[in-house]
Protein backbone atom coordinates (compact mmCIF):
# COMPACT_ATOMS: atom_id res chain seq x y z
CA UNK A 1 0.00 0.00 0.00
CA UNK A 2 1.67 3.28 -0.93
CA UNK A 3 2.22 5.70 1.74
CA UNK A 4 1.03 9.18 1.74
CA UNK A 5 1.70 12.16 4.17
CA UNK A 6 -1.12 12.77 6.16
CA UNK A 7 -4.31 10.10 7.85
CA UNK A 8 -6.42 11.64 5.21
CA UNK A 9 -4.24 11.33 1.76
CA UNK A 10 -3.87 7.28 3.29
CA UNK A 11 -7.68 6.69 3.99
CA UNK A 12 -7.85 7.84 0.16
CA UNK A 13 -5.41 5.57 -1.10
CA UNK A 14 -6.90 2.76 0.52
CA UNK A 15 -10.76 3.25 -0.05
CA UNK A 16 -9.38 3.53 -4.04
CA UNK A 17 -6.93 0.73 -4.07
CA UNK A 18 -9.97 -1.57 -2.64
CA UNK A 19 -12.63 -0.40 -4.94
CA UNK A 20 -14.93 1.34 -2.31
CA UNK A 21 -14.54 4.50 -3.74
CA UNK A 22 -15.14 4.87 -7.73
CA UNK A 23 -14.51 7.90 -9.75
CA UNK A 24 -16.15 7.70 -13.17
CA UNK A 25 -16.71 11.80 -14.08
CA UNK A 26 -18.11 11.05 -18.22
CA UNK A 27 -20.39 8.39 -16.86
CA UNK A 28 -21.96 9.40 -13.39
CA UNK A 29 -23.63 7.29 -11.52
CA UNK A 30 -27.49 7.18 -10.10
CA UNK A 31 -27.59 7.29 -6.72
CA UNK A 32 -31.04 5.76 -5.36
CA UNK A 33 -32.16 9.31 -4.37
CA UNK A 34 -31.78 9.45 -8.03
CA UNK A 35 -29.12 12.55 -8.31
CA UNK A 36 -26.48 11.55 -10.76
CA UNK A 37 -22.95 11.72 -9.24
CA UNK A 38 -19.34 11.23 -11.02
CA UNK A 39 -18.48 9.25 -7.46
CA UNK A 40 -19.85 5.95 -5.73
CA UNK A 41 -18.63 5.19 -2.29
CA UNK A 42 -19.14 1.92 -0.98
CA UNK A 43 -17.38 1.07 2.57
CA UNK A 44 -18.88 -2.04 3.75
CA UNK A 45 -16.16 -3.34 1.37
CA UNK A 46 -13.61 -2.31 4.00
CA UNK A 47 -14.61 -4.99 6.09
CA UNK A 48 -13.56 -7.45 3.74
CA UNK A 49 -9.79 -6.06 3.76
CA UNK A 50 -7.99 -6.32 7.43
CA UNK A 51 -5.81 -3.97 6.77
CA UNK A 52 -7.76 -1.25 5.94
CA UNK A 53 -10.34 -1.85 8.17
CA UNK A 54 -7.84 -1.81 11.28
CA UNK A 55 -6.07 1.59 9.63
CA UNK A 56 -9.72 2.68 9.87
CA UNK A 57 -10.04 2.01 13.13
CA UNK A 58 -6.91 3.39 14.56
CA UNK A 59 -7.60 6.37 12.91
CA UNK A 60 -10.57 6.37 14.40
CA UNK A 61 -9.08 6.11 18.08
CA UNK A 62 -6.88 7.98 17.77
CA UNK A 63 -9.18 11.32 16.22
CA UNK A 64 -10.95 10.73 19.67
CA UNK A 65 -8.20 9.80 21.98
CA UNK A 66 -7.20 13.81 20.61
CA UNK A 67 -10.46 15.71 20.28
CA UNK A 68 -12.85 13.48 22.48
CA UNK A 69 -11.01 12.47 25.55
CA UNK A 70 -14.32 12.56 27.32
CA UNK A 71 -15.96 10.30 25.38
CA UNK A 72 -17.46 7.36 27.35
CA UNK A 73 -19.75 5.37 24.17
CA UNK A 74 -18.99 4.51 21.25
CA UNK A 75 -22.40 4.26 19.06
CA UNK A 76 -22.41 2.87 15.20
CA UNK A 77 -25.57 3.94 12.64
CA UNK A 78 -27.15 0.44 11.51
CA UNK A 79 -26.11 -0.82 9.89
CA UNK A 80 -23.13 -0.15 7.77
CA UNK A 81 -21.49 2.46 11.17
CA UNK A 82 -21.83 -0.97 13.55
CA UNK A 83 -18.60 -2.84 12.95
CA UNK A 84 -16.43 -0.13 13.12
CA UNK A 85 -17.80 1.17 15.80
CA UNK A 86 -17.18 -2.02 17.66
CA UNK A 87 -13.52 -2.27 16.15
CA UNK A 88 -13.09 1.46 17.91
CA UNK A 89 -14.64 1.16 21.23
CA UNK A 90 -12.69 -2.14 21.52
CA UNK A 91 -9.14 -0.24 20.54
CA UNK A 92 -10.29 2.73 23.39
CA UNK A 93 -11.84 0.09 25.69
CA UNK A 94 -15.53 1.76 26.06
CA UNK A 95 -19.01 0.67 25.60
CA UNK A 96 -20.43 -0.02 22.15
CA UNK A 97 -24.08 0.53 21.06
CA UNK A 98 -26.13 0.98 17.92
CA UNK A 99 -28.88 3.25 16.56
CA UNK A 100 -31.34 1.95 13.88
CA UNK A 101 -32.87 4.59 11.32
CA UNK A 102 -35.74 4.00 13.45
CA UNK A 103 -37.59 2.27 16.30
CA UNK A 104 -37.98 -1.65 16.07
CA UNK A 105 -41.74 -2.58 16.01
CA UNK A 106 -41.92 -5.62 18.39
CA UNK A 107 -40.57 -6.34 21.49
CA UNK A 108 -39.07 -3.21 23.91
CA UNK A 109 -39.07 -0.86 20.67
CA UNK A 110 -36.15 -0.10 20.93
CA UNK A 111 -34.02 2.28 18.45
CA UNK A 112 -30.94 2.22 20.15
CA UNK A 113 -29.17 -1.57 20.83
CA UNK A 114 -26.80 -1.55 24.13
CA UNK A 115 -27.15 0.71 26.99
CA UNK A 116 -26.36 4.81 26.82
CA UNK A 117 -26.99 5.72 30.36
CA UNK A 118 -28.17 9.53 31.02
CA UNK A 119 -26.11 11.92 30.37
CA UNK A 120 -23.47 9.68 28.92
CA UNK A 121 -21.15 11.19 26.45
CA UNK A 122 -21.41 9.65 23.12
CA UNK A 123 -19.69 9.22 19.40
CA UNK A 124 -21.44 8.47 16.73
CA UNK A 125 -20.00 6.73 14.03
CA UNK A 126 -20.79 6.90 9.97
CA UNK A 127 -19.27 5.04 7.22
CA UNK A 128 -20.84 7.35 4.70
CA UNK A 129 -21.79 11.39 5.23
CA UNK A 130 -23.65 12.74 1.75
CA UNK A 131 -26.73 14.99 2.70
CA UNK A 132 -26.51 14.29 6.29
CA UNK A 133 -29.67 13.59 7.76
CA UNK A 134 -29.48 10.03 8.74
CA UNK A 135 -26.41 10.90 10.78
CA UNK A 136 -28.05 13.26 12.46
CA UNK A 137 -31.36 11.65 13.31
CA UNK A 138 -28.98 9.13 14.58
CA UNK A 139 -27.64 11.76 17.24
CA UNK A 140 -30.81 12.72 18.07
CA UNK A 141 -31.92 9.59 18.94
CA UNK A 142 -29.25 9.73 21.23
CA UNK A 143 -30.31 12.89 22.79
CA UNK A 144 -33.95 11.10 23.21
CA UNK A 145 -32.44 8.46 25.23
CA UNK A 146 -30.66 11.06 26.99
CA UNK A 147 -27.02 10.83 25.70
CA UNK A 148 -24.69 13.69 25.07
CA UNK A 149 -23.36 12.99 21.23
CA UNK A 150 -19.90 15.00 21.04
CA UNK A 151 -20.02 14.56 17.28
CA UNK A 152 -20.39 12.11 14.16
CA UNK A 153 -17.39 10.83 12.99
CA UNK A 154 -17.46 9.24 9.71
CA UNK A 155 -14.89 7.37 7.33
CA UNK A 156 -15.62 9.49 3.82
CA UNK A 157 -17.96 12.57 3.66
CA UNK A 158 -18.72 14.43 0.06
CA UNK A 159 -18.47 17.56 1.44
CA UNK A 160 -21.57 18.52 -0.15
CA UNK A 161 -22.64 22.20 1.10
CA UNK A 162 -26.44 20.73 2.36
CA UNK A 163 -25.04 18.17 4.88
CA UNK A 164 -22.43 21.03 5.63
CA UNK A 165 -25.42 23.56 6.73
CA UNK A 166 -26.91 20.66 8.27
CA UNK A 167 -25.06 19.76 10.81
CA UNK A 168 -24.25 23.62 11.62
CA UNK A 169 -28.18 23.85 12.44
CA UNK A 170 -27.87 20.83 13.92
CA UNK A 171 -25.42 22.76 16.29
CA UNK A 172 -23.63 19.07 16.04
CA UNK A 173 -19.79 18.65 15.00
CA UNK A 174 -18.86 16.15 11.96
CA UNK A 175 -15.17 15.29 11.19
CA UNK A 176 -14.65 12.65 8.53
CA UNK A 177 -11.07 10.95 7.89
CA UNK A 178 -11.61 11.11 4.35
CA UNK A 179 -13.26 13.55 1.64
CA UNK A 180 -13.96 14.09 -2.04
CA UNK A 181 -11.69 16.96 -2.12
CA UNK A 182 -8.70 14.90 -0.83
CA UNK A 183 -9.81 11.62 -2.78
CA UNK A 184 -10.16 14.24 -6.32
CA UNK A 185 -6.14 14.86 -5.41
CA UNK A 186 -5.11 11.29 -4.78
CA UNK A 187 -6.62 9.94 -7.68
CA UNK A 188 -4.68 12.77 -10.13
CA UNK A 189 -1.53 11.66 -8.37
CA UNK A 190 -2.00 7.35 -9.23
CA UNK A 191 -3.55 8.43 -12.50
CA UNK A 192 -6.42 6.86 -11.96
CA UNK A 193 -8.35 9.97 -13.15
CA UNK A 194 -7.15 12.64 -15.95
CA UNK A 195 -5.83 16.16 -15.28
CA UNK A 196 -8.81 17.50 -17.44
CA UNK A 197 -10.90 15.57 -14.96
CA UNK A 198 -10.74 17.95 -12.21
CA UNK A 199 -12.69 20.72 -12.97
CA UNK A 200 -15.85 18.81 -13.64
CA UNK A 201 -15.28 16.31 -10.39
CA UNK A 202 -14.63 19.66 -8.44
CA UNK A 203 -17.98 21.57 -10.24
CA UNK A 204 -20.24 18.44 -9.14
CA UNK A 205 -19.77 19.11 -4.91
CA UNK A 206 -20.35 22.84 -5.74
CA UNK A 207 -23.21 22.08 -7.83
CA UNK A 208 -24.71 18.33 -7.79
CA UNK A 209 -27.42 19.19 -9.38
CA UNK A 210 -25.30 20.22 -12.62
CA UNK A 211 -25.14 16.21 -13.39
CA UNK A 212 -28.67 16.30 -13.43
CA UNK A 213 -31.41 14.83 -11.15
Amino acid sequence: MSEFQNRSEQVASHLLEIGAVALRPQEPFTWTSGIKSPIYCDNRLTLSFPAVRNYIADAFAELIRASYPDAEVIAGTATAGIPHAAWVADKLGLPMAYIRDKAKGHGKQNQIEGLIAPGQKVIVIEDLISTGGSSIKAAQAVQEAGGLPLAVLAIFSYELDRAVDAFAAAELPLQSLSNYSTLINVALAQGKIAESDVALLQSWRQNPAAFGL
